[in-house]
């Protein structure tokens, strides 16, 4: 293959260049408030300007991505602010996901949910397994939860948290507090305790917005 041979198939290139930017992101090979070279990638990915800006409008949809006028495209970077309203939005919507599993959420949910737990509790000493692990908690009771609309808001939040270079789960320490917290959010769903399960969820993500933002 060609040195500029296009690394993509043709059919929904722009969507297949999103991905990878997303990964190159979110892997730290494009550093937040970076500027992004359109005409290096193009040329690292064996493709033209347009797929490339198509890209680059879908994550800025997502806020990975903010668009200066004149100056091109930048990986977005979290100031003080984005991180506290992240995390706040975040409590909300995914405290009130929690009680929606708690009241009507079947047994197969909360078996489903109570494996993830499963793992965390055996990987809280592995940073990265617990990352991933942590993420796939989160998002398989937004699913079963079942509100589409939250289900996307939230996807696209833990997106941008993870630009935050101080994300709660660098701290040290604070792995094995989130798990404690799982647990009891756990608990909270296997008995049906609608209040009690929205009220951990929401302190968990107000812990992880502390330990996010203290030195």
């Amino acid at each position: 293959m060609p040195a500029n041979a296009s690394l993509f198939a043709p059919q929904a290139l722009y969507l297949q260049v999103a991905e990878k930017l997303r990964e190159q992101i979110f892997n730290r090979a494009l550093e937040p408030g970076s500027w992004i070279d359109e005409q290096k990638l193009c040329l690292d990915y064996g493709i033209s300007r347009t797929p490339l800006r198509e890209a680059l409008k879908v994550l800025a949809v997502e806020g990975l991505v903010t668009m200066k006028v004149r100056r091109g495209a930048y990986v977005t970077e979290m100031s003080a602010d984005d991180v506290h309203q992240v995390y706040r939005l975040l409590g909300l919507l995914e405290s009130d996901a929690a009680a929606d599993i708690a009241q009507n959420g079947t047994d197969a949910d909360l078996a489903a949910l109570q494996a993830l737990h499963d793992q965390l509790e055996q990987q809280v000493d592995q940073r990265d397994a617990f990352f991933a692990t942590n993420e796939q908690f989160h998002l398989h009771l937004l699913a079963a939860a079942g509100n589409r609309w939250r289900q996307q808001i939230v996807g696209d939040l833990r997106k941008v948290m993870k630009l935050n270079r101080h994300h709660s789960l660098f701290k040290q320490g604070r792995l094995h507090e989130s798990l404690t917290e799982h647990r009891a959010v756990m608990a909270a769903l296997q008995a049906r305790d609608a209040a009690a399960a929205a009220r951990l969820m929401r302190a968990h993500f107000d812990n992880g917005l502390a330990a996010a933002t203290t030195a």
